[in-house]
């Protein structure tokens, strides 16, 4: 609930892959038909649904109406609690350990391939070294400009 209390989480559910249009569309009816409508957030783990924060089921039934892509509103009511997992970020690092053979996907060594020697997932970097290079010097870079070939192996 938010501070006021007054606030609810209502779930719709929508066509696959439509979730992020139905939210675009149900945000320009709520702007121009003036709906109570507080946030409206489609997550990428949540396939198929679109998260509403408004005061009142009737207002969110008015606003799906004439959406095309939203399929139903889910009974019930879900809290902030409940979704506070899809508010917090991941880490980019998360998936990636010490020993991994990773793809270096942009930056100066776009394409080069490496070993994961250390991962800093508060600073969401990692520390790899060069199959490439004559002299292995370990060179640290974001953990979101890498994709991983081969997870842990064995130097």
């Amino acid at each position: 609930m938010s501070e006021n209390g007054d606030s609810v989480i209502y779930v719709v559910k929508t066509t696959a892959n439509q979730e992020k249009s139905v939210a675009i569309m149900l945000t320009q009816i709520a702007r121009k038909d003036r709906l109570d409508i507080r946030s409206i957030l489609a997550p990428d783990e949540l396939k198929g649904y679109v998260l509403i924060e408004a005061p009142n089921v009737s207002t969110v039934e008015q606003a799906i109406q004439t959406v095309p892509h939203a399929r139903s509103l889910v009974k019930g009511e879900s809290s902030l609690d409940e979704i506070m997992h899809f508010l917090t970020p991941k880490p980019t690092v998360t998936g990636i350990t010490e020993g991994a053979i990773i793809e270096i996907t942009s930056g100066p060594f776009k394409g080069e391939k490496a070993r994961v020697k250390r991962v800093d997932e508060g600073h969401e970097e990692i520390t790899v070294e060069l199959f490439d290079a004559v002299v292995p010097i370990p060179i640290t870079i974001r953990g979101d400009t890498v994709r991983v070939l081969k997870k842990e192996e064995q130097a």
